[in-house]
């Protein structure tokens, strides 16, 4: 059974911290590219950041480029999310996703990922 389940959201208030872990199975972790998407209430669910296979590319959204790192363990098949600074405006559900095959431009369209997980809930309090 193919499965990414998130982990690591809670609350926190605004400049604190929270790291996420995406544990997957069922599948070759290896050969796929994880990216990171959030949604809020009332809004678009919208691409963070994706780690490619290789761990060689990673990429950002704007408006979290400079206080998110993305990272990967294959050994583990867990990908992270460390997510510093964080604002109200981060706010969210996360969710993992991992995509077949090689890493193209915009890199954070929801169509570019097969398996997705359930996601946990980050709340950033101000």
């Amino acid at each position: 059974e193919v499965q990414t389940v998130e982990s690591g959201g809670g609350s926190v208030q605004a400049g604190g911290s929270l790291r996420l872990s995406c544990a997957a199975s069922g599948f070759a972790f290896d050969d796929y590219n994880i990216a990171w998407f959030r949604q809020s209430p009332g809004k678009e669910r919208e691409g963070v950041a994706l780690i490619t296979k290789s761990d060689r590319f990673t990429y950002y959204a704007e408006s979290v480029k400079g206080r998110f790192t993305i990272s990967r363990d294959n050994y583990k098949s867990t990908v992270y999310l460390q997510m510093n600074n964080l604002t109200p405006d981060d706010a969210a559900v996360y969710y993992c996703a991992a995509g077949w095959g090689p890493a193209r431009p915009p890199y954070l369209l929801q169509s570019q990922y097969e398996y997705w997980g359930q996601g946990t809930q980050v709340t950033v309090s101000s």
